[in-house]
């Protein structure tokens, strides 16, 4: 399993789940961001509990619990018209886009074809003045 790549496919499926859920369910129907973050909290500090056991079968079971949390509080967004799951997937791809040059700058692709890697330093560099960027903005 770990040699087959993602499809991401299910990621559509299960924000229809996600969307059914609060449909029909009075539970998850009533709950709110603020409701909610308690279960992100303990949520996050479960994927960290089992990245610290090293169990990759834990680690993906509570990395979903945490996708749940995400999806959830989408949902609710998307609900009251604030935003979707794709505006924040959008904002993520646009953030990593920004945040790594070295990846998707416009020389990336030509440092890349000749056979020279940016050092962990200088990414580093590129990672933090891109973030400063976004703040002088």
């Amino acid at each position: 399993m770990a040699d087959e790549r993602a499809t991401g496919e299910g990621l559509v499926e299960f924000l229809d789940l996600m969307r059914l859920m609060r449909e029909r369910c009075a539970w998850k129907a009533s709950q709110s961001h603020r409701s909610l973050a308690t279960y992100l909290r303990e949520e996050s500090a479960e994927v960290l509990e089992a990245i610290e056991e090293g169990d990759p079968q834990h680690l993906a079971e509570e990395l979903g619990d945490l996708l749940l949390q995400i999806y959830f509080h989408a949902a609710i967004a998307e609900e009251a018209g604030e935003f979707t799951m794709d505006d924040v997937i959008a904002g993520l791809t646009d953030k990593m886009k920004r945040r790594n040059p070295h990846v998707f700058g416009p020389e990336a692709q030509a440092v890349w074809e000749s056979g020279r890697r940016y050092t962990i330093e200088e990414i580093e560099e590129l990672w933090q003045a891109a973030k400063a960027a976004e703040r002088a903005e």
